[in-house]
C-alpha cells in the first residue's frame, strides 16, 4: 500500500467535523512529500529540531502542529511558525509559549493537554489541576496564546471498554470547560484524541483532531 492510499482510506473514515493530523514524525520528507502532493497538509511532529529542519525544506503551506512534550528552552524555536501546539502541559509553559510569541509578533494556538490514561508515563494536567489554572484567570493575561480546546492520549491497552472510558471523560470535560470558561469563545472547539491504533473510538467521542501515523506512514523500524 502506497502512502497515497493509505492516507485516503484515513480520510474516508472521517466525519466533516474532524480534521486528520498526518503525524510524521521520525519519517523522512519525501513521505511527507507523498502525503503533501496526495493534499494532506496538517503534519504532526514531536521534536523541535526535526519540526524545524522539516520547515524550512518543505513548503510553506502546511500546518505544523507540534504533538510532543515541549521543553520552555525550545520554545523560541518553533513560535514563528507552527500552528497549533497539542500538548500544553502546564500554566509556566502557556506563558513561555506567549512570551516568546509576543516577540515574534504572533498569537498560538494552543490546546491543554489532559493527564486522561492510567499510565504514569503520560504528561498532562489532572481534570482538577486544569479547572484550578482555569478559575484563577490570570491565563487572560496571555494575548499572545489562544487556548482553543483540550488534547489527551488514552490508554495504550486492548480493552476498548476502557479506551472508549477515557475519550468520553476527555469529551465530557470539554463540555464543562466550554461552558465554565469559553462560552463566548467560539475558537475553543477542539477535542485533540484518537491515533493510528485508537481514532474511530475517538471520533465517536467527539474528537475534533486525530493523530495519524503508522497508519498512513506504515510501521516505524527503529
Amino acid at each position: 500500500m502506497s502512502i497515497k492510499s493509505n492516507l485516503l482510506d484515513v480520510l474516508s473514515e472521517l466525519p466533516e467535523r474532524v480534521r486528520l493530523v498526518a503525524v510524521s514524525k521520525f519519517n523522512p520528507k519525501e513521505s511527507i512529500m507523498e502525503a503533501y502532493d496526495a493534499g494532506q497538509r496538517i503534519f504532526g511532529e514531536s521534536k523541535v529540531q526535526e519540526m524545524t529542519d522539516k520547515y524550512e525544506a518543505l513548503p510553506k503551506d502546511i500546518e505544523w502542529h507540534f504533538i510532543g512534550h515541549l521543553q520552555t528552552n525550545k520554545i523560541k524555536y518553533i513560535v514563528p511558525y507552527v500552528s497549533m501546539i497539542h500538548g500544553v502541559d502546564s500554566f509556566r509553559l502557556l506563558c513561555e509559549i506567549n512570551k516568546q510569541a509576543e516577540k515574534a509578533g504572533r498569537i498560538i494556538p494552543c490546546l491543554l493537554q489532559i493527564h486522561i490514561a492510567q499510565e504514569e508515563t503520560k504528561f498532562g494536567f489532572s481534570f482538577d489541576e486544569c479547572k484550578d489554572m482555569l478559575a484563577n484567570e490570570e491565563w487572560k493575561n496571555l494575548t499572545h496564546i489562544s487556548i482553543q480546546g483540550l488534547m489527551g492520549m488514552a490508554t495504550y491497552t486492548d480493552s476498548t471498554k476502557q479506551i472508549e472510558a477515557e475519550f468520553c471523560s476527555l469529551s465530557s470535560f470539554f463540555t464543562e470547560v466550554k461552558q465554565s470558561y469559553f462560552d463566548q469563545k467560539p475558537d475553543f472547539k477542539e477535542i485533540s484524541m484518537g491515533m493510528s491504533h485508537d481514532y474511530p473510538m475517538a471520533i465517536a467521542a467527539g474528537s475534533t483532531l486525530v493523530r495519524v501515523g503508522s497508519k498512513i506512514f506504515g510501521e516505524r523500524i527503529y
